[in-house]
């Protein structure tokens, strides 16, 4: 096996199935990334079982072979290689990948690829596309809100659903939720599988978004089984995940059907309010109290050693005076959702779960439940 590759197209595919190996060791052979060399072109595979990646690049390729190599260790070795290009070679009968950058030279051992688990990166049936900047704006809509619980598996990850075209994302941590929809899909009707909804897992959203931000504004493929989802980024990127096998909470149930009062403030000058108050709060419970009156609201918080802090901030608001307790990094994470401007606070009262909505971003809500103090 022989060839030559670019430093960067080598590094760019390694640092992509990196964050997949399986760092637990449980079996050693996970712990390797699997190279296909052969066509122009190098495939790597890496997988934990739970999430597998492929990437191709392409490559000057003389005699094409399949092996097994550390992951981190040639991460490791290109990350420090000079720009350019890097020769690879595997002389027939050997166990060793020998890699030449100018005057620098590695000979690393190899694995045998037999031994590597059978991947699968994609299921035709029911396949339908969705543009990179669309799962984006889900993720980063829904992810703050995934519950790290490992008692609530069904909890610790983001609830897809398929709602007439459109795709609804939901994450609950059982304090706060995060709810968000696409705008309708053309291709609506391959969507069966997602009717009856699935469970992407918190380590499978986090490689969603890193596939979505290498590709942005494309399209994706997007197709399921009964226990897999399989993105496929342009034959060029490829992810399988095992989806959580239980079902969602009725996350209908925290939405208020309607609320009596609305609060509306600038965006920027809450979240920049909360920031500097929640400094006073309890690091157990990073509570905050906002008080709320026509036109005015005063956040404030009690730390027991520091001392106490408070700040007046002018708001459109005429409804009846209330005071609310917040869980402030529940607030922020949810606010810095929203782009700048105004943004609406709906509630009924002191105990009721708070919906915080933009007209900047119609398709999407937040919800915290209050806290006592």
């Amino acid at each position: 096996m022989k060839g030559q590759v670019q430093t960067e197209h080598l590094r760019n595919a390694l640092n992509k199935i990196l964050s997949v190996v399986d760092k637990k060791n449980s079996r050693p052979i996970l712990s390797y990334t699997l190279f296909k060399v052969d066509n122009g072109s190098i495939e790597f595979s890496a997988t934990n079982l739970e999430v597998s990646a492929k990437v191709i690049t392409p490559a000057n390729v003389e005699n094409p072979g399949t092996f097994c190599v550390n992951a981190k260790n040639i991460f490791d070795i290109v990350r420090e290689l000079p720009e350019g290009e890097i020769s690879f070679e595997m002389k027939e009968g050997t166990n060793f990948l020998n890699l030449t950058s100018n005057n620098i030279h590695y000979s690393l051992l190899v694995y045998n690829y037999e031994d590597f688990p059978q991947l699968t990166f994609s299921k035709q049936e029911n396949e339908f596309t969705m543009n990179s900047e669309q799962l984006l704006e889900i993720i980063n809509k829904t992810f703050h809100a995934i519950s790290s619980d490992e008692t609530r598996l069904y909890l610790n990850g983001i609830y897809l659903q398929g709602i007439d075209s459109r795709i609804r994302a939901v994450a609950t941590d059982g304090h706060r939720l995060s709810l968000v929809e696409t705008e309708p899909l053309d291709n609506a009707a391959d969507m069966e599988p997602l009717l009856n909804g699935i469970i992407i897992p918190k380590k499978g959203v986090f490689e969603l978004k890193k596939i979505a931000e290498s590709f942005p504004g494309k399209m994706l493929k997007i197709s399921f089984d009964e226990s897999f989802m399989y993105i496929n980024a342009e034959n060029k990127y490829f992810l399988s995940i095992r989806l959580i096998a239980r079902d969602y909470p009725k996350y209908q149930a925290v939405i208020p059907s309607k609320t009596s009062y609305t609060m509306s403030a600038d965006r920027d000058s809450l979240l920049g309010a909360v920031k500097r108050i929640k400094i006073m709060s309890h690091e157990k419970s990073n509570g905050v109290r906002m008080k709320l009156k026509k036109n005015s609201i005063t956040i404030s918080a009690n730390h027991p050693s520091f001392g106490e802090a408070n700040e007046d901030i002018n708001v459109n608001y005429d409804g009846k005076e209330m005071e609310i307790g917040f869980n402030a990094r529940y607030l922020l994470d949810t606010l810095q959702t929203f782009n700048e401007g105004k943004i609406n606070l709906e509630l009924n009262n002191e105990l009721s779960p708070i919906i915080i909505k933009s007209s900047n971003s119609p398709n999407y809500i937040g919800i915290i439940m209050p806290l006592k103090l």
